[in-house]
């Protein structure tokens, strides 16, 4: 009669797996994820000092700043002339001409006959083309011309915008304050060789001139 076998015991699965399986790593890294996903929006506290205003220099923004002066920047207007920043001063009721980084005073009178007036009937600024020959003789020219004509602005009369225009020059005319502060920016920004000016001072009276 054959012998009977031992009863087989049933194998009873562990819930603390003895060795790591793929299985078991997966479900730690999803976690770790669900974990970390509850973090990742920061705390209002965080977000506000994120968002903090940071107060603009000026002083970061004026490239300026650092650029050497034109000595034939304007530092005045004066009734009867300018003081410039080499230390030069025109008087005498004198225009002034800047241009290629000189200063020279200016007369454009005298085209006329030596009659004190600059404005026409229609009270445009119209002087002869005699008084722009420094720029025939100048090679190359400015790329911009401004115009001051005294304590007001004045128009250009047609004749002289063409006149200055066939020269090559771009025009800007203003009265004579903001034409020196204009000049002394763009001179300094693009250079004494790109940029001119006229001036007539601040104290010219039609058929009288400029005076103290």
């Amino acid at each position: 009669m054959p012998r009977a076998n031992p009863p087989t015991q049933p194998l009873i699965a562990s819930c603390r797996p003895r060795t790591t399986t793929a299985t078991t790593l997966r479900c730690r890294q999803q976690r770790l994820l669900s974990a970390r996903a509850l973090h990742t929006t920061p705390g209002l506290c965080k977000r506000q000092k994120t968002q903090e205003h940071v107060p603009t220099s000026f002083q970061d923004l004026d490239v300026l700043g650092s650029a050497p002066v034109p000595s034939t920047s304007v530092d005045v207007c004066m009734d009867d002339g300018f003081g410039l920043n080499s230390g030069i001063t025109i008087t005498d009721g004198d225009g002034a001409l800047l241009v290629d980084g000189e200063a020279f005073a200016w007369r454009p009178w005298e085209a006329m006959d030596g009659r004190m007036r600059l404005l026409n009937d229609k009270g445009q600024f119209d002087v002869p083309a005699e008084a722009f020959d420094v720029f025939d003789m100048l090679w190359p020219r400015p790329d911009l011309l401004i115009v001051g004509t005294g304590k007001s602005i004045a128009p250009l009369s047609p004749e002289l915008k063409r006149h200055i225009s066939s020269l090559g020059m771009r025009l800007e005319v203003l009265d004579t304050r903001n034409a020196a502060s204009q000049f002394n920016l763009l001179a300094t920004e693009r250079g004494v060789t790109d940029v001119a000016a006229v001036l007539i001072p601040i104290g010219w009276r039609e058929g009288i001139g400029a005076s103290e």
